[in-house]
């Protein structure tokens, strides 16, 4: 039995989300039968939409002076990297997920994520630490959900001697991250909030509770 042009799979669903003056489409991906998140992958979505979230970034950060930019490893990274440029700054730094060979003796944090398996650990290179000491810091990433990764990314800075004066993400997901950081949820800006989803029927639905 031959299939034809009609039995092709549907395209997945999509959300659209306005990014500071931007609109992209977020494939909703599921997490579990019932649960699903739509799925920013910054690295794919060109050198334009970089440049564009670095500016738009540094707008509402550039109050706060600060003096370096820290991202985690993968998607932080384009982020530190973007922001600084916007904001004048040269030094950025990166908090590493992989043991390097030079991260042997790092300054280490544990933490989980919802589009990873497990914990984690963030790395930071003891030959950063003077970047950090004593400075107006502010941390990055492209999006924050648990609040997990963000919370441990803060502290591993904190534990380095930075203070921590604000964090910048592009989007906002759902509401778990406000409890998971506690008094420093005060300190985001971000430049959207995208919500979680259900599943109903054939499509999948936001789930009401999950928007700002």
């Amino acid at each position: 039995m031959t299939s034809s042009a009609t039995d092709t799979a549907s395209p997945p669903q999509s959300w659209p989300v306005d990014v500071a003056g931007v609109t992209i489409n977020l494939t909703i991906v599921p997490i579990t039968p019932d649960f699903a998140i739509s799925l920013m992958m910054v690295i794919d979505l060109g050198v334009k939409f970089g440049e564009h979230i670095g500016e738009k970034l540094a707008q509402k950060l550039a109050p706060l002076q600060p003096d370096v930019i820290v991202g985690a490893a993968t998607l932080g990274i384009p982020v530190a990297i973007e922001v600084s440029r916007a904001l004048g700054l040269d030094d950025y730094v990166v908090l590493q997920k992989s043991p390097k060979i030079h991260l042997h003796d790092a300054l280490v944090q544990t933490i989980t994520s919802i589009t990873s398996k497990g914990d984690q650990n963030l790395l930071l290179d003891r030959r950063a630490i003077p970047l950090l000491q004593g400075k107006r810091v502010v941390v990055v990433d492209d999006v924050v959900a648990s609040g997990s990764s963000l919370k441990g990314s803060v502290d591993l800075v904190r534990k380095a001697g930075g203070n921590v004066v604000g964090i910048g993400v592009i989007l906002t997901e759902a509401r778990d991250w406000q409890k998971a950081l506690g008094d420093d949820a005060s300190l985001i800006h971000s430049l959207a909030h995208i919500p979680q989803f259900t599943k109903t029927s054939d499509d999948w639905e936001p789930i009401a509770d999950t928007f700002l």
